[in-house]
């Protein structure tokens, strides 16, 4: 399950498909299909035969650490159903070592550094491997992707070939198992009081030009109110990071949540720099033209996410930032007990200048590391075959998910409900029990990626409609690799933050007009003053390698 801070890391980029379908299928490509390196005397607890499809189940009993980001919306216990069906079930005992969700990356680089880290290492984004790639502290995972069966499986049926191949490094190899996702999930959009858009006769709004009419409308029926006020402004490394995220997908920019300093241009075939686009700049452009007439509360941009729910839930304010699971738990279900009559929906992301699509390389999700250490384990290969279970098998994702049938869940004719007496993100806001909180399950450490059978199986009708609306739209262009090497990556960290913040810090200025559009050139000098172009350059010179090198 994504949380709401989790688009703000890197999105993960994707390339074309030649190594990875050479490796994944025993072809080539690093030591994807095979490995060089003698385990048979690292097979303590492993099967003899492991395949797609069949329960994992450890010929001894075996206990793994594993990192566990503790997310304090359900924060863990050790008491959940999960711990103890999955050992019945696998003969694998897990022993967490819990984290804070606000110091987690912080934490995780501590102990790994320190050589103390646990053998699993969930909860990781690419790029956040990368920084442990040359001490050797992780496993190039991709030489080991033989003993998983299930992984193959759906890399190869899904073709996320290329997705795979963007996050090689520049010896060819990988070093995140990622959540694979069958399509693309979006997350966020626009959500707007749909009671007081039929009380005015305003439809809802299909593109970001209609968005403007619909909130000129509101102003003036309420012109001392902001039609729009936001959250997912703290704690984020970018103000207003939902809206921007799902908003610059409308100009076919990442930005928000999903901003990289780094974007492909397709008709270029090349690598730009994000923040100095034509594209980025007319996006600011229009939330600029937006706060200007007051159609949005410029506290917005800084303001926590509860002062933005309770504008909303007072009437102050008559549309905000929503996920699925904000809209039903925190939106809709409070303002009907406050507001009578009142009715909000999510809209499909309003159409922009980059038409119908959303962002391509989208469908993989964070994933587990593996610590060098594990491979000195006499259980390394049971670990492989476990984690393959766990995150990557149909029946191991299901587990994850939906818990225990007859338990947690009934499933009839392929279609599953949480039991009587037990919510699942709000489904039943006042049921007893909870899933997530008493339960364990639909925990973001082990439950993500998926076929869309599964995946569209947690859907209310809110998101079912949302997501079925989405996903008739296209991907943009996925981008190549361009692995840096590794003295690469070291000059390339030294200009990314001061790039990145650059960027962030003068949107804010812009949008609330604290500096005129005017300035822009002056913006694009002061980037390049900060190495932009020499930063460019640098992935375009590894593009430009990796090409030639890999055909």
């Amino acid at each position: 399950m994504k949380n709401a801070g989790q688009l703000s890391r890197r999105q993960v980029l994707a390339a074309a498909g030649f190594i990875g379908l050479a490796g994944l299928t025993g072809c080539g490509s690093g030591d994807d299909g095979g490995d060089s390196k003698d385990l048979s005397k690292k097979r303590n607890g492993a099967m003899k035969e492991y395949r797609v499809g069949q329960q994992f189940k450890a010929t001894k009993p075996l206990s793994f650490s594993v990192l566990h980001n503790d997310n304090p919306v359900y924060p863990m216990k050790k008491g959940w159903l999960f711990w103890k069906e999955l050992t019945k079930r696998t003969g694998v005992t897990f022993e967490p070592v819990a984290v804070p969700l606000a110091d987690y990356e912080k934490k995780r680089s501590v102990l790994i550094g320190s050589g103390d880290a646990p053998f699993l290492i969930p909860k990781t984004y690419h790029p956040s491997e990368v920084a442990f790639v040359s001490s050797g502290a992780i496993l190039p995972v991709s030489d080991y992707v033989h003993l998983m069966p299930n992984f193959r499986d759906k890399v190869k049926r899904w073709r996320l070939e290329p997705e795979i191949d963007s996050i090689r490094q520049s010896d060819g190899k990988f070093y995140l198992l990622p959540g694979l996702h069958e399509k693309v999930r979006s997350g966020y959009s626009l959500a707007l009081r749909t009671d007081v858009l039929d009380r005015l006769g305003l439809g809802r709004p299909g593109t970001w030009d209609e968005v403007y009419e619909v909130f000129k409308a509101i102003k003036e029926e309420y012109p001392d109110r902001y039609p729009f006020s936001d959250r997912w402004s703290k704690n984020t490394p970018y103000p207003a990071a939902a809206l921007f995220s799902y908003l610059g997908q409308a100009y076919g920019v990442r930005a928000g949540w999903a901003y990289d300093n780094i974007s492909w241009d397709p008709n270029a075939r090349k690598f730009v720099f994000t923040g100095a686009t034509d594209a980025f700049r007319q996006m600011i452009e229009y939330v600029r033209k937006l706060v200007a007439e007051k159609l949005v509360d410029p506290e917005s941009f800084t303001q926590t996410d509860d002062e933005a729910t309770q504008k909303l839930l007072g009437e102050k304010s008559f549309a905000i930032s929503a996920n699925p699971q904000a809209l039903v738990q925190e939106y809709r279900y409070n303002l009907r007990k406050q507001v009578k009559g009142a009715e909000i929906e999510m809209i499909p992301v309003p159409l922009g200048p980059a038409g119908p699509v959303v962002l391509g390389g989208a469908r993989l999700e964070n994933g587990v590391m593996i610590s060098s250490k594990a491979l000195k384990s006499d259980s390394f290969v049971a670990m492989m075959q476990f984690v393959d279970w766990l995150w990557y098998s149909d029946e191991g994702q299901r587990f994850a998910r939906w818990g225990v049938e007859g338990v947690t869940h009934t499933r009839s004719a392929g279609r599953y409900k949480p039991k009587p007496g037990i919510s699942l993100m709000g489904s039943d806001p006042d049921a007893p029990e909870d899933m997530q909180k008493d339960y364990g399950f639909y925990n973001g450490v082990f439950a993500y990626g998926g076929s869309w059978e599964l995946v569209s199986s947690m859907f209310g009708p809110d998101e079912k409609r949302f997501q079925d609306a989405m996903a008739q739209r296209a991907q943009t262009p996925i981008a190549p690799a361009h692995p840096l090497q590794s003295f690469e990556q070291e000059q390339a960290s030294l200009w990314e933050t001061p790039l990145r913040d650059h960027v962030t810090q003068n949107t804010l200025k812009f949008v609330l007009g604290k500096r005129p559009l005017s300035e822009w050139a002056a913006y694009l000098a002061e980037l390049k003053a900060k190495n932009m172009q020499r930063f460019v350059d640098l992935h375009n010179k590894a593009y430009e390698r990796y090409k030639k090198e890999n055909g």
